[in-house]
């Protein structure tokens, strides 16, 4: 499957459909280069779940949380960027396993890192850039 983001403009409507694609699925692994919009695209599906805070890059602190309101789809979600970690003990370190256990919604970038980590069920999104700027994410 795959969806087609033309503009900003239209990434809300894009993560309610990807929300509704995802179904019951938890956890998440956005592939892409560096500036596909990968954050910029997690931001939006916090939103459409209703997450009210701001969303940042976890890029340092490796996972960011957030809590979503209590009639949300899901309650909590999980933004990991393991970009900066050098050996996959970092993510044992931090409890990764039993975040991904936890039935929150777990968006994960730069999951090449941890790749041997991610559940049978992972959906695998790749978001792709187009010469024009489009974007198309495709699992």
């Amino acid at each position: 499957m795959e969806i087609k983001i033309s503009s900003l403009e239209e990434i809300d409507n894009a993560a309610h459909a990807f929300l509704k694609a995802l179904g019951s699925q938890r956890i998440v692994a956005f592939y892409g280069q560096m500036g596909a919009g990968k954050t910029t695209f997690t931001r939006a599906l916090c939103e459409a779940v209703g997450v009210t805070e701001p969303v940042t890059s976890p890029t340092f602190a490796i996972v960011n949380e957030y809590e979503a309101p209590a009639l949300a789809p899901v309650r909590e979600v999980y933004h990991f960027d393991f970009y900066r970690i050098k050996r996959l003990e970092e993510a044992y370190d931090l409890g990764f396993e039993d975040y991904l256990y936890s039935g929150a919604l777990c968006i994960i970038e730069w999951p090449e890192l941890i790749e041997e980590l991610l559940p049978e069920e992972t959906m695998r999104v790749h978001i792709l850039i187009n010469e024009d700027g489009t974007r198309i994410l495709r699992w």
